[in-house]
């Protein structure tokens, strides 16, 4: 049969089940995979061998019994190194977490081992899911399987490099402000923000609450359907969690149409910094939208220009809140315990030495903007920015379905370009902070390569949320189409490693 790394998750999952191979079988391969290329890409931070291998076995075993399995029992999967798994390193990139083993499972782990997903390891990521290209990972960057040299976008770009350079089928990531859907556009690979709330955010290390949102990552349209549908739900123990039915996303991925759909193509997201490449790719994507049948208009949305300042405020205010857990006196790092120090100098040496630039960065930011005086003028007026956003957003949906835009305004940029220039770092989100804000579903896909320098183009679409569904039918026909005119899959252009 085909080499097993190269096939989709859904043939992977249909090979399983009929026999054709078996559950160890496709997971040793991916193993092995990890094993040859790696080193070169570092996209992952563990790799649980032994534990996947076991995995493996037991579903194996089960299938045997003639036990009925969920449609990915015996799949792999990448796992980005932000949810808490029992037994496995869980550091969040960082070195305030260096080695901590977790005593339980986040939700989504618990998840993906009921339904028989077999978790290869964790990936790497920007610390704390703070950055655009897993540059400020306290354990190295990762490389774009495209070109090793520039970055996989962030804070998921383990996630998503392990998706273009076949050591893993499906991966899981994380999105506060772009980190599932960047690193998918600049690796040519699809990536997902559910509706806020669709998925737990229990056992997921928190950033900014109110704007963290786990989903799935994979190299189809309907293999990110089918690990939605695995990990979505409604969940007592995350307050945040919508309590009503996951949209039929599998469905919806498997009927892709837009005929009759009204598309709205957002007029702020293009102009001065976007890539000439980049608005061509995206052009192409709208005429073959109209191609397909569906009716375009230009949409206005005046307030997403706000959208970066106020994303800049709400998440570092968040953060600052949320890492002052890490204290060096509960669990992670500690630094200058020797009996002479007080418990306040400790949690300073500790903090000074875990925590990254960028985390430092935003903390203090963060600090500075909840501080007595500055909270109306900052952390209160981003709060109205939120709220306008959220209002051309509801405008926008009383008249169209889904909106589309350029998922990021360039392909990924050298490793090491940006690094001493947080603002233009911040720019790569510039097409998907406002859906965070908004707590909307939006969905990356490939829409072809630049022509300046042969890297992926991301096509971002924007549903309301709780229609998650509409994303998966759109993404569905649009791949279709695009590879109807390619005449194969884009990741199969990527370089050997």
């Amino acid at each position: 049969m085909a080499d097993l790394i190269r096939l989709t998750a859904a043939e992977l999952a249909t090979a399983i089940a009929d026999g054709t191979a078996s559950s160890v079988e496709v997971t040793q391969a991916h193993l092995d995979r990890v094993d040859a290329v790696d080193e070169k890409v570092h996209a992952f931070l563990h790799v649980d061998r032994e534990g996947a291998i076991a995995q493996a076995k037991a579903v194996d075993e089960r299938r045997a019994a003639g036990e009925r399995l969920g449609p990915l029992a015996g799949v792999p999967l990448a796992l980005k190194d932000i949810f808490t798994t029992e037994g496995v390193p869980t550091t969040v990139g960082s070195k305030i977490l260096e080695g901590w083993i977790p005593p339980y499972d986040a939700t989504v782990t618990k998840r993906l081992k009921a339904a028989g997903v077999v978790i290869l390891g964790k990936t790497n990521m920007d610390e704390f899911a703070m950055g655009s290209s897993t540059e400020n990972s306290a354990y190295g960057p990762t490389g774009n399987p495209w070109d090793l040299t520039r970055i996989p976008g962030g804070s998921g770009g383990g996630s998503a490099a392990s998706l273009a350079s076949f050591q893993a089928p499906l991966a899981i990531g994380t999105d506060t402000g772009g980190s599932i859907r960047q690193p998918a556009a600049v690796t040519g690979t699809v990536g997902v923000k559910p509706t806020y709330g669709g998925v737990s955010r229990y056992g997921m290390v928190a950033f900014s609450s109110s704007l963290d949102q786990g989903g799935p990552c994979a190299r189809t349209v309907l293999d990110a359907a089918l690990l939605h549908q695995v990990i979505a739900g409604h969940d007592p123990l995350d307050s945040t969690s919508v309590d009503a039915p996951v949209p039929d996303v599998v469905e919806a991925a498997r009927s892709g149409s837009v005929a009759g759909l009204r598309v709205g193509v957002v007029k702020e997201f293009r102009g001065e910094g976007y890539q000439a490449g980049v608005l061509q790719r995206f052009d192409e994507s709208v005429e073959l939208l109209r191609e397909l049948g569906a009716e375009v208009v230009e949409v206005s949305c005046p307030s997403f220009d706000l959208a970066l300042a106020a994303y800049y405020l709400i998440a570092p205010s968040e953060c600052s809140s949320n890492l002052a857990r890490f204290d060096a006196m509960r669990y992670g790092l500690r630094i200058g315990d020797d009996g002479t120090r007080s418990a306040e100098e400790v949690t300073a040496l500790t903090r000074e030495a875990g925590f990254g630039p960028e985390v430092k960065r935003r903390v203090m930011l963060g600090t500075y903007a909840l501080s007595s005086g500055y909270y109306d003028a900052y952390y209160g007026s981003a709060q109205k920015v939120r709220t306008l956003v959220t209002r051309d957003f509801e405008r926008a949906f009383a008249d169209v379905h889904v909106l589309v835009s350029p998922t990021t305004p360039t392909t990924a940029f050298p490793i090491g370009e940006r690094a001493d220039d947080p603002m233009a770092m911040y720019r790569a989100d510039l097409c998907t902070i406002p859906v965070n804000l908004a707590g909307n579903a939006a969905m990356s896909l490939p829409c072809g390569l630049a022509p300046e320098d042969g890297l992926p183009v991301g096509l971002q679409i924007i549903a309301p949320a709780m229609a998650d569904d509409r994303l998966y039918r759109v993404g569905a026909a649009v791949e279709a189409g695009f590879q109807a005119r390619w005449g194969h899959p884009i990741l199969e252009e990527v370089p050997a490693l």
